[in-house]
């Protein structure tokens, strides 16, 4: 009886096994976290960042699920995204460009992007509370903050004289970003100077026309394209004794002046809870775009002593973060 016992004890062990070793061998789902960028040009706290959503959400890289990161230029995206869908990953979380490339090649595939921008006027999204579809993701809003960007920059560097605006025309935001900046400045009739920057060998002409054209401050728009260009502007702008106020913290590090707007990083986290809550079976279309709760002003004094300027304390005593 013993050994009659024990082979059934073993029979039923080895049968509640099985189940676990046939899912075991099915292949883990794969998420993209696909960028519109080079890998150079991306810092990493935005794919650490992802990488822990997705953990909080209950999936670890190579336990339960893969992951891709994928870097891509905009003309290559289409091609990419293509090879994605033929590969049938479970979810593609994507910034705005790619977003944009994933949603024209499918309606089935989920979708998450972290933008910048309003995701209705954009076209990810018709509706922020319930999206519908199969595209959801995080808004950082940084084109709607205009009007507070523009006073915060007035506030530290007072006048009268035009504003600068160094803006990548490629970017989809861009459009969205000069219209409401246009606005805030016609309301407290402030002169603005748009000036298109594509590539690396335009910014000493942009400066130039800046300088020529008068303008005793800057604000330097969003956009990925731009984003690699940050050490290069922040030098020209101390050196043209430019203030200059940009929409990511990355710039301020990076010896800039002051910046504005939410954790692009913290972004990046909650569109990897999203994608771990899409793998657990919610639908896209069900969850809710999630809008920013939170805004971080971040000065360096270092810069602001360089240009020679004295911070009101009206100011510092809203900033969030200061960098000696």
């Amino acid at each position: 009886m013993m050994r009659r016992r024990t082979f059934i004890t073993l029979l039923g062990g080895a049968a509640a096994a099985w189940p676990l070793a046939a899912r075991a061998q099915q292949p883990m789902p794969v998420v993209a976290f696909l960028r519109s960028e080079t890998q150079t040009d991306v810092p990493q706290d935005r794919v650490t960042a992802f990488r822990q959503g997705l953990k909080e959400a209950g999936f670890v890289e190579g336990q339960n699920v893969a992951i891709e990161i994928h870097f891509s230029g905009d003309q290559r995206l289409p091609l990419l995204v293509a090879d994605l869908l033929r590969r049938q990953v479970a979810v593609i979380v994507a910034n705005t460009p790619s977003a944009l490339a994933a949603k024209a090649a499918t309606t089935t595939v989920p979708i998450v992007f972290v933008t910048g921008g309003d995701p209705v006027r954009i076209g990810l999204v018709a509706r922020l509370n319930r999206p519908g579809g199969n595209v959801t993701g995080i808004s950082f809003m940084s084109v709607e903050l205009t009007a507070k960007q523009l006073g915060l920059l007035r506030e530290v560097r007072p006048g009268a004289a035009p504003v600068g605006v160094l803006v990548d025309p490629k970017w989809p935001l861009t459009k969205p970003f000069v219209s409401e900046l246009r606005a805030a400045a016609l309301a407290i009739g402030q002169q603005l100077i748009v000036v298109d920057v594509s590539s690396d060998h335009e910014i000493e002409t942009a400066f130039t026309t800046l300088v020529q054209r008068g303008a005793d401050a800057l604000i330097w728009g969003p956009g990925a394209g731009l984003f690699p260009l940050r050490e290069r502007v922040v030098s020209l702008a101390a050196r043209h004794r430019i203030p200059a106020l940009y929409v990511l913290r990355d710039y301020v590090v990076a010896g800039g002046l002051m910046s504005y707007g939410t954790s692009v990083s913290e972004a990046n986290r909650q569109a990897g809870i999203y994608a771990g809550r899409i793998l657990k079976g919610e639908k896209p279309g069900d969850l809710p775009v999630m809008l920013p709760t939170k805004f971080e002003l971040v000065i360096n004094l270092k810069a602001a002593k360089q240009l020679g300027l004295d911070v009101p304390p009206g100011v510092l005593a809203i900033t969030d973060e200061v960098i000696e």
